[in-house]
């Protein structure tokens, strides 16, 4: 079971890169950017998606992210533009 602290940089990790590549990271990318190896990064990510948290869920059955709120990582009808650039999907 992964420390609460870094279940929270985790956390704060994957909406920073939303709002950076205007997509979800995938778990290798987080590995480098925390400083982890492949494999605990992707026990990690799924040890967050199922505490249960409103609007985080990876695609059923894969290690991809496709709702970390308030982002999709899929397109919806629901545009998120910031100084007239759309770069993300809302939920």
């Amino acid at each position: 079971m992964a420390e609460a602290e870094l279940l929270n940089r985790m956390y704060h990790a994957i909406l920073e890169w939303f709002v950076e590549h205007g997509r979800a990271p995938h778990y290798v990318e987080l590995a480098r950017r925390l400083d982890l190896a492949a494999e605990e990064a992707r026990r990690t990510l799924r040890e967050l998606v199922d505490m249960g948290l409103p609007g985080v869920w990876q695609h059923p059955g894969t290690d991809y992210i496709e709702s970390f709120a308030p982002f999709a990582n899929l397109p919806t009808q629901y545009l998120i533009t910031v100084r007239r650039r759309q770069r993300w999907y809302g939920q």
